[in-house]
Order: structure tokens, then C-alpha cells, then sequence
């Protein structure tokens, strides 16, 4: 219960069945599953794509920690950025290493040749053209970021009044028969909360993908 805790599932929900379980809830269950089993090497393929925030970061945390290999293919720029020590390029049916950072790539994909260098005002009106772009792209998101802003405070509303509730249900004189009423009410209410919370979390990991991928389809 203390391994399956530091994964999330904190007092009872470890001991609960996965059928009611949110993506993201499943999500960390895998991988929860697979550390347990403590293999030498890890293969991840865009390991971030269901997992919210605070289990992003935990994932980060513990790769960083991971004492064996591991061979991740994503497009998270973070968690490449911060658990990556050695970057190999795929390009043309050919696998390259690349001696540098995600940084350093990108420079490297946005720096022409010499023979292509743009003159001084290609490169003023370009930065125009970039400029606009990226505001008009930022207004066009910005409805997306604020469902998402919505949703984030929506889901921390929840996790309080979840919380609240299972304090409640650890009072052993709830389970009186004198309070069966009240028991009752409570299960029903939190199975409400519930499922909710399991609607907002699915709801927002759909708007977090959708503007990653809105974001990686403007900076390519």
C-alpha cells in the first residue's frame, strides 16, 4: 500500500477495482505495475500522453532516479529535456547520434545553409511574418487554455470535497445503524463526485493533447 501510495492512490482507493478507474487513473496503475517488476530496461513511447500534470512530473522524477536503461520516443519537450542524457536522430531511414540538446536541435532545424541565408530584410519581414503568426496562433488557443484553466479549477474543487468525504467515511459511527441514512447519502454523493471528477479528468487530458499538438503543428 505504501508503493501503490506514492503512485496516487492513497488509504482505501488502493484496495479498490480498476473498473471505475479514470485514463488517467489507468494510466499511472501501468506504471506503478511495470516499477514493481524493476526490469533493466524501460521502453516508452510518449509515456506522458494520458498522465496529468502532478503524474508528468512524478514520471520525470522517477526516471530521473531509474538506475537502469531507457529508450523514450516523445514529443514532450520537458520530460526529453529533463531525463535524457543522449539524443539519436531518425531521419531517412537512418539513426543518428546528436551531440547537443533539444535546444541545439531545434537551432540546428531552423538555421539555413549558407547558401540560403536570407538577406537583411528576408529576415526583418520574417520575424514580422513569425510575430503575427504566433499572436494569431496564441488568440486561437486561448479559448483551449481557458478550458483547460476551467477545468483545473473544477478538478481542485473535487479533490477537496473527495477528500472531505473520505474523512467522513472513516468515522466508524457513520457505520451505526442509526446512521445507515446518512452513510447512504454520502456513498451516493461521493459516487456523483466521482464520476464527475473522472468526467473533467478525461475532458481535460482530450484539451492538453489537443493543444500540444496545435502548439507542436505551429512550431514545426
Amino acid at each position: 500500500r505504501n508503493f501503490v501510495g506514492s503512485f496516487g492512490f492513497d488509504n482505501d482507493q488502493s484496495l479498490n477495482t480498476i473498473e471505475n478507474f479514470s485514463g488517467g487513473e489507468q494510466a499511472r496503475l501501468a506504471l506503478a505495475m511495470i516499477a514493481w517488476q524493476q526490469p533493466n530496461l524501460l521502453i516508452l513511447d510518449e509515456p506522458t500522453n494520458h498522465l496529468d500534470l502532478e503524474m508528468r512530473h512524478a514520471l520525470t522524477v522517477a526516471l530521473q532516479t531509474y538506475e537502469g536503461a531507457v529508450v523514450v520516443v516523445s514529443h514532450d519537450r520537458h520530460l526529453l529535456k529533463n531525463t535524457v542524457d543522449q539524443f539519436i536522430v531518425v531521419n531517412h531511414g537512418k539513426a543518428l547520434d546528436f551531440n547537443g540538446s533539444v535546444e541545439d536541435y531545434q537551432s540546428q532545424l531552423s538555421t539555413p545553409a549558407d547558401s540560403d541565408k536570407p538577406s537583411s530584410r528576408e529576415k526583418l519581414d520574417d520575424k514580422k511574418n513569425k510575430r503575427k503568426q504566433s499572436a494569431e496562433q496564441r488568440k486561437k488557443l486561448q479559448p483551449i487554455r481557458n478550458e483547460i484553466r476551467k477545468l483545473e479549477k473544477q478538478m481542485s474543487s473535487l479533490e477537496m470535497t473527495l477528500a472531505d468525504m473520505e474523512q467522513q467515511l472513516a468515522d466508524s459511527e457513520l457505520y451505526n445503524n442509526e446512521n445507515s441514512d446518512k452513510l447512504k447519502k454520502l456513498l451516493l454523493t461521493q459516487a456523483q463526485q466521482q464520476k464527475t471528477m473522472n468526467g473533467a479528468e478525461e475532458q481535460w487530458l482530450m484539451l492538453e493533447e489537443k493543444l500540444q499538438a496545435a502548439e507542436e503543428e505551429s512550431s514545426d
